[in-house]
């Protein structure tokens, strides 16, 4: 049993390695993009701003809290970018093999 279960997993892991490509992307399909208002548009135009002014800042001369600080501000940031933008749903490896265990076991 333990050869199997040892074996199944190997072979599921293996797959999914493989399943890693790069596709295509013609002029002629349609683009699932988010439409975005000008005020959105403009919010996240800020948030860029801000992170650019953040990443070009010299933080050798910053106290302990003041970079604490600035890690939760962009940490903020990034919340409200994804909030604005549609965020989406990520499964991890270990979540699909789960779940394909389950289905094994139902089925």
């Amino acid at each position: 049993m333990r050869k199997f279960v040892f074996t199944l997993t190997t072979t599921v892991l293996l797959g999914f390695s493989a399943l890693t490509s790069v596709a295509a992307v013609s002029d002629k399909a349609p683009k699932k993009e988010h439409a975005l208002t000008a005020e959105q548009e403009i919010k996240l135009q800020r948030i860029e701003n801000r992170v650019l002014e953040i990443k070009n800042m010299d933080k050798s001369d910053l106290s302990r809290s003041e970079r604490k600080a600035l890690k939760k501000e962009l940490r903020d940031m990034n919340q409200q970018a994804r909030a604005i933008t549609g965020g989406g749903v990520y499964l991890s490896v270990g979540a699909i093999i789960i779940i394909i265990l389950l289905l094994i076991l139902i089925l």
